[in-house]
């Protein structure tokens, strides 16, 4: 079987001209049509739809028909100059300093080293996966701190303006700066793409890996600055519920639990995350830089920000029933995951389900010329849809969100937002897998015709 691989690979990479190799580059857009410029929209507007999430938690009970009524009512002019989120030196020196403690564990942990997949340019990247330990010793140093009297334990709720402001101004700084690296000091030139355009270079990356020395910057921004700080951001509303009505509700720890689960299951899995369509397809852009360190925090957390603010109380039975829809949908997000990393690295002689795990195997070139091997599975969650681990991700997203009840639809935007953002990186992802696998991918979905909810699409 062995030989036969050689033999097919070595046939593959003969028939395979440098025009062909060029066109299956993995990563966004590498021209600019004119249409990409409305990325220009989404720097604009990404920001005003976290500053209207604001608005309505802040002052219109968290509806954000209300914030919307007032803001059409008012005009954007008179909203903004009397509400808006209020910077403060507290803001400031809060975020500098949780940028500098992330930064040093980052160096300084010991951590798995692991490996990413190859990229377009023919690099095998190295990370030092240490962002459990980081995760785990942060909350140490908060919860100690809190323990002890040392810190408040509501600290970054009651000075969640002046974060807000700190992070979306660090965010956009971080962007241009990661556009003038990638212009003049790239880290692999090889896997560099420019469009032509600016503001799109500036939306979507320009460098795939952006590096000082062995120190990814974009696996430190997709983990750490956001990531981490959400549990303990979770922590702070909680801290802020008890302060306020003097306990915590079935709710509020709900949504704990299910959020805490999700966040240390991606640094429990860090290493294989490096392997995912973050890290090998997206760039380093605005969309990552900004998305990291203050969309994500802000958003992630509408939950908890929500509950601290306008508690909802579930009964007993409600509230096993939310649980259990979210473990629910973390097992099959966990379970088919863990299925495709292992068939892969058994080379697919594995057991799923009571049976012999079926797979197609395919090869890809890439830019150097080398042609590598890989394992399409068919069998397990992977044969009841193609992206089985997004519906897992769905049911879980769907359970955060029913804790907050059905009163308004700020805390339901969350779970929107996913449907949304796995629906075209399924997309996106199939695409390009088409492109890469060529016959492979067509047989594979025949094979597997249901994208990510059976019956459904």
């Amino acid at each position: 079987m062995k030989e036969v691989n050689i033999a097919a690979n070595k046939a593959v990479q003969a028939a395979t001209s440098a025009v062909a190799i060029e066109s299956v580059s993995w990563g966004r857009a590498g021209k600019a049509k004119w249409q990409h410029n409305a990325v220009a929209l989404l720097v604009l507007f990404a920001p005003f739809g976290m500053y209207m999430n604001w608005l309505a938690l802040e002052h219109h009970d968290g509806s954000l028909w209300e914030a919307g009524r007032a803001f059409a009512s008012q005009g954007p002019v008179q909203t903004v100059m009397q509400y808006f989120p209020k910077p403060s030196v507290a803001g400031f020196a809060g975020y500098a300093g949780w940028m500098i403690l992330q930064t040093t564990l980052s160096f300084f942990l010991p951590g798995k080293q692991a490996f990413g997949q190859r990229t377009p340019g023919g690099h095998l990247l190295e990370y030092n996966a240490n962002g459990l330990l980081a995760w785990a010793a942060t909350h140490a140093l908060y919860l100690a701190a809190a323990v002890v009297g040392v810190l408040d334990p509501a600290i970054i709720a009651n000075n969640w303006q002046g974060l807000f402001v700190a992070a979306n101004i660090f965010g956009f700084v971080a962007a241009v700066l990661a556009q003038i690296k990638g212009y003049f000091w790239p880290s692999y030139s090889s896997d560099v793409k420019m469009s032509g355009s600016w503001i799109f270079d500036f939306w979507a990356g320009v460098e795939l890996n952006p590096r000082f020395g062995n120190w990814d910057i974009k696996l430190f921004f997709n983990g750490r600055p956001g990531i981490v700080a959400w549990t303990l951001i979770d922590i702070s509303w909680a801290a802020y519920q008890q302060q306020h009505l003097g306990h915590i509700t079935y709710s509020m720890l709900i949504v704990l639990l299910l959020h805490a689960i999700y966040v240390v299951d991606f640094f429990i899995n860090e290493d294989w995350y490096t392997r995912t369509i973050d890290i090998t397809h997206d760039h380093f852009g605005f969309m990552l830089a900004w998305g990291d360190t203050t969309f994500l925090p802000a958003f992630y957390t509408l939950q908890a920000q929500y509950l601290a603010r306008y508690p909802v109380y579930l009964n007993t039975w409600q509230s096993a029933l939310v649980l259990a829809t979210g473990l629910t949908g973390y097992a099959i997000f966990r379970f088919a995951n863990h299925e495709k990393d292992y068939v892969r690295s058994q080379d697919g002689d594995v057991v799923l389900w009571g049976r012999q795990a079926t797979y197609i195997r395919c090869s890809y070139p890439t830019n150097d010329g080398k042609v590598h091997s890989s394992i399409l599975l068919t069998s397990g969650w992977w044969a009841v849809s193609r992206h089985s681990n997004y519906l897992g991700d769905l049911v879980l997203s769907f359970a955060m969100c029913a804790a907050c009840e059905f009163r308004n639809a700020l805390p339901w935007s969350y779970f929107f937002y996913m449907a949304v953002l796995l629906a075209h990186r399924t997309i996106r992802n199939e695409a390009r897998c088409r492109q890469k696998y060529g016959q492979k991918w067509e047989e594979y979905c025949r094979e597997v015709p249901w994208r990510i909810v059976p019956g459904v699409w």
